[in-house]
């Protein structure tokens, strides 16, 4: 079983950053993916962002690319989630997880392997 844990969140002014991290207990083979969610109230659970553990291949949802960037240090099986120029709308609950097989790995189904979430709050 795959543990994942995320720190960096916080409160911050629009136009403002925040990185995000994710920390897994483990890399296995079986985690292909670590995608990065959000969860704002009375919303859905929405696709941020996703790479792969072996090539660092990337993707990113329309509503944050060009201002996100996702990361990855192998050595330290971390995840990261650079967030520059945050809006009032990427207020939400940020979850990390992993997932082995899936065709776009953009859909909570997809993913086996949660976080607890990191609150994100951006003021304007």
């Amino acid at each position: 079983q795959v543990q994942l844990v995320e720190s960096g969140g916080g409160l911050v002014q629009a136009e403002g950053s925040l990185r995000l991290s994710c920390a897994a207990s483990r890399r296995t083979f079986s985690s292909y993916v670590i995608g990065w969610f959000r969860q704002a109230p009375g919303k859905e659970r929405e696709f941020v962002a996703w790479i792969t553990w072996s090539g660092g291949n990337t993707y990113y949802s329309d509503s944050v690319k060009g201002r996100f960037t996702i990361s990855r240090d192998n050595a330290k099986n971390t995840v990261y989630l650079q967030m520059n120029s945050l809006k009032p709308e990427d207020t939400a609950i940020y979850y990390c997880a992993s997932a082995a097989f899936g065709s776009g790995f953009r859909t909570v189904a997809e993913y086996d392997y949660w976080g607890q979430g990191t609150q994100v709050t951006v003021s304007s």
